[in-house]
Parts: C-alpha cells; structure tokens; sequence
C-alpha cells in the first residue's frame, strides 16, 4: 500500500503543477499540451485504482479525441500561435480571492456532504462489462449527441481557416 500512495503523490504533484501550467502559460498549444499531461494524470490515478478500463477509456476519448480535435481546431484557425501578451486581463486582483472562496466552499461542501461516511473495508470487483453497461447505459445518447458537437467544432475550425 505505501508503493501506492508513493505513486499517487508523485502524479498528484505532477497533475497540480501541469494544471497551474495550463492557466499560466501565454501559448495556447503549450496550454493544451499540458492539460494532456494533466489527463494522462488522471489515467494513471485510475491505473492505481485498479480501474484499467476508465483509464483507457480517459486516454481513448480525453486525450486521444478531445486534446487532439482542440489542437486541430487551433492550429486550423487564422489565430497567431504561440506567446500572445494581450489575452491577459487586469482583473488577475479579483480573480484569485474569488477562487480561493471558490475553493473553500467546495470544501465546506465536501466535508459536510461526505464528513462522517466512510469507504467500505471489503471491495467488491467489478467486471468491465459492468462498468460500460454503467457508463453507456443510460449515457448512450449524450456520448452520441457529443460526437455531433466535436464534428460540429471541426467543421466550424475548417469553415475558419479556409480561406475566402
């Protein structure tokens, strides 16, 4: 179990610093690229909770399709690549107490909600045939309705960068 929670604090770590790096940095594409090392993250927070199928289906959908069609959509449109001063704003002074009360209620509201219950001692395996009867169940349209919505984004980003 230490080995475990080694590895957990390790991607945790290297989650929150590529995740400060997505909102800090100037370049759009190196924002993406490291919203992609933020999801790889997650896959392998799933890896170690023994749940290979959510992870695959993380890295299959999050980064294999969403990261690559938003990266797609930017490099097609006519927008300047790379380092661009002028997206920052001056309300950084407002926006950083608001987060922070932000991130206090989202605790309140965990502790409150989940405070005295406690994770079962027993687990209980479940099969992957159980999983996505769970996931594309009851959530078969939404995932259906999503990829109209992607290729939508993808016509929109080819409608803006062809040229007139």
């Amino acid at each position: 179990m230490i080995a475990q929670n080694i590895g957990f604090w390790i991607i945790a770590v290297l989650m929150i610093v590529a995740a400060l790096r997505v909102v800090t940095t100037n370049n759009v594409v190196h924002a993406a690229l490291w919203l992609v090392v933020v999801l790889a993250g997650a896959a392998g927070q799933y890896i170690l909770l023994a749940a290979e199928f959510v992870a695959i289906t993380q890295v299959l959908v999050y980064i294999g399709a969403v990261m690559v069609l938003f990266l797609f959509g930017t490099m097609l449109t006519r927008a300047r690549i790379g380092a661009e001063s002028d997206l920052n704003n001056s309300y950084k002074k407002l926006g950083i107490p608001v987060g922070l009360i932000m991130l206090v209620a989202m605790g309140l509201a965990l502790t409150r909600s989940f405070g005295a219950e406690k994770l079962p001692d027993s687990a209980k395996v479940v099969s992957t045939q159980e999983v996505s009867d769970q996931i594309f169940g009851p959530y078969l349209l939404p995932f259906w309705a999503l990829s109209f919505v992607l290729l939508a984004a993808v016509i929109g980003a080819i409608v803006l960068a062809r040229k007139d």
